[in-house]
């Protein structure tokens, strides 16, 4: 892909739940709410600080991350449906269930 996103913005794919219920309802297309969870596909240099030192980003490409439901601006890119956000409007980064389950 050739886009780099400026400053402290990210460029995130938003990642799709899932179709069912735990009670195995299947929940039509037009019902769904847009996923607050995505997987981090670009990022910028960071924001620069009083001094113009660069401050670094705390994500990087490929962190699965949660963000706020009216989060980012969608853009298309390439043909696919991403959306750009600043750091800031990212939650948490979610941790890999193996990763968790060892600590």
């Amino acid at each position: 892909m050739a886009f780099t996103p400026l400053h402290d913005r990210v460029l995130v794919r938003r990642v799709e739940g899932t179709e069912k219920t735990k009670g195995g309802l299947i929940i039509p297309d037009n019902a769904k709410e847009k996923p607050a969870e995505g997987e981090v596909v670009a990022v910028g240099a960071g924001s620069k600080d009083e001094d113009g030192d660069r401050i670094a980003m705390d994500v990087k490409v490929g962190d699965r991350i949660l963000f706020g439901k009216w989060s980012g601006t969608e853009v298309t890119i390439d043909g696919d449906e991403l959306l750009i956000m600043k750091e800031t409007d990212i939650l948490g980064i979610l941790e890999a269930a193996s990763a968790v389950k060892a600590a």
